[in-house]
């Protein structure tokens, strides 16, 4: 699974897009740093914990597109 982080334009938000091995899109979502995010994880299957999600969202790069190790 491979992950990209976009960045949003004035009253868009920035978002995050779960793409698979074909790059096809699984899913996306909008981020806003201090909303919880555990909702999505969970309906797309991701176990990790909220707070190393986030943690490794807030580091990736906007617009490069990076594998996911789940």
């Amino acid at each position: 699974m491979y992950i990209i982080k976009v960045k949003g334009k004035n009253k868009i938000p920035n978002y995050i897009q779960l793409r698979d091995e074909d790059f096809n899109l699984v899913g996306y979502f909008s981020y806003r740093e201090g909303r919880s995010i555990k909702s999505r994880l969970d309906r797309l299957g991701i176990e990790l914990k909220e707070e190393d999600f986030i943690k490794m969202i807030e580091e990736l790069p906007f617009g490069k597109v990076q594998k996911l190790e789940l």
